[in-house]
């Protein structure tokens, strides 16, 4: 049975490509009106046209911008996110405080901007883009690792909260998805283990996975979708893997 999200309202943030874009277009898709909201101007714009939805172009990492937002929407997707790769001690400490704001403390804003006006409505659908290292670690990635665990437990606390009110909340957590953020990974991760870019994938990225080859955008938002419909309305407080068998070690 097909999720049907006519008359729903969803933001995505970091919809203007990789896994965002793909859940932005499933959305539009399945009848919801969407807003693609990405630092991306040309990004934005480009996918918003193509689906009928509006673009916002935004900044995330200014979360002092956001502390008086007012959202809103139906569907709330957290899913912008960056990555990089470096020792603790070589961690450059601004870099570290810039992927927090962007990926932990974005997320709470743009959760309780948009929490009041579903309350209100009785129902809201908080999709948190984690991954994989939202409860596994990595070497190398203290920024990344940190911003996604703190994320899982933003999402249960939200999922508590919401439940009375009709609001679920949950993480999706793929491993590694073909997308931007993990192509630019690839050459990051040759440098820091000291290996070729073409042995990256088999020996790294795919290592623990059983099923070895990327995630696929599109079989990411194929969950959402599906989370964000009304068969969904009994899961909240949930991590849904999609990691190929990693985290089953």
């Amino acid at each position: 049975m097909s999720t049907d999200l006519t008359g729903r309202r969803a933001l995505v943030t970091g919809g203007a490509s990789g896994i965002g874009e793909a859940i932005a277009r499933a959305f539009a898709g399945a009848g919801a009106e969407v807003t693609v909201a990405d630092l991306n101007a040309e990004g934005a714009e480009r996918v918003a046209a193509d689906i009928g939805g509006r673009p916002w172009v935004v900044d995330l990492s200014d979360t002092a911008a956001l502390r008086e937002l007012s959202l809103d929407v139906d569907i709330l997707v957290n899913n912008a996110g960056i990555q990089h790769v470096s020792p603790i001690e070589q961690f450059d400490p601004e870099r570290f405080s810039f992927m927090l704001r962007l990926m932990l403390e974005a997320p709470f804003l743009l959760i309780r901007a948009a929490l009041p006006g579903m309350y209100e409505r009785g129902f809201g659908r908080v999709l948190n883009v984690s991954s994989v290292h939202g409860i596994r670690a990595s070497a190398f990635k203290s920024a990344y690792v940190t911003a996604k665990h703190g994320l899982e437990g933003l999402s249960k606390t939200t999922a508590l909260e919401g439940g009375p009110h009709g609001v679920t909340s949950v993480c999706i957590d793929p491993g590694y998805v073909r997308s931007p953020l993990v192509e630019k990974q690839i050459a990051d991760q040759a440098r820091a283990h000291g290996i070729a870019e073409d042995e990256v994938l088999e020996t790294i990225l795919l290592q623990d996975a059983a099923i070895k080859r990327l995630v696929e955008p599109t079989e990411v938002a194929s969950l959402a979708l599906w989370l964000a419909g009304p068969d969904a309305a009994m899961v909240t407080g949930a991590s849904y893997t999609m990691d190929g068998g990693w985290s089953a070690h």
